[in-house]
């Protein structure tokens, strides 16, 4: 598969197939994706697998935590400005829409979003922990390298969700995966292959035109 057939084709997936994944498929993939460009070869990126067995234990763990905790850090800035702030109201309601959610209805909204919490169905995934004394530059990293994992994941067949929502479940995480406190939760990602039924996976974010964020000086 050419790079950009890869860059092309993903996209956050929000339904998967139950159909398993291999611990070996997704060591080769973390090995390959340790290649991401790194500032200074720090490689901050601290990543815990959960898969299989320990999925099923996941799962029954997270309803016994509770269902919301502050995060750490902000996941958007607290006053978001345009374009910005219209780009993200804009993906969400064309998700919504898809889904044949109405705006009036908030309790449609709120299931759609606890899907997070079951990593939406995904039989595997994994979390993305970055050590404390890291600053922004690294936090860079940690996108480099999830995203040429996901990036690999398309080539091997699969599909990703990169999630940010546990962020609001970081102390569950971190119990259940046994993360040291000098390390902060990022994000999680569910893994896995895309259920091709269902309609909140035929969702493609539109961007920009290149006129509008860049320019040739």
């Amino acid at each position: 598969m050419d790079v950009v057939d890869a860059v092309h084709s993903r996209s956050s997936i929000r339904q998967f197939l139950p159909d398993p994944v291999g611990d070996d498929v997704l060591r080769s993939l973390l090995a390959d994706a340790s290649r991401a460009a790194s500032g200074g070869n720090v490689q901050p990126w601290r990543i815990y697998v959960v898969n299989g067995e320990s999925m099923a234990r996941l799962r029954e763990f997270l309803p016994t935590q509770p269902p919301i905790e502050a995060t750490e850090y902000d996941i958007y800035p607290p006053k978001l400005t345009e374009p910005y702030r219209t780009n993200r109201f804009a993906i969400g309601e064309q998700m919504y829409a898809t889904l044949g959610i109405e705006r009036e209805d908030k309790a449609g909204r709120l299931r759609q979003f606890a899907h997070n919490g079951d990593f939406f169905g995904a039989p595997a995934a994994l979390f993305c922990f970055v050590d404390r004394q890291m600053g922004p530059p690294q936090w860079s990293d940690l996108g480099m390298f999830l995203q040429t994992f996901m990036l690999l994941a398309v080539e091997r067949g699969l599909a990703t969700c990169a999630q940010e929502y546990w962020s609001v479940r970081q102390g569950a995480v971190r119990s259940f995966v046994g993360a040291p406190d000098n390390e902060m939760l990022f994000c999680g990602m569910a893994i896995g292959h895309a259920d091709p039924a269902a309609a909140v996976n035929s969702l493609r974010s539109e961007r920009m035109p290149l006129d509008q964020w860049a320019r040739f000086v």
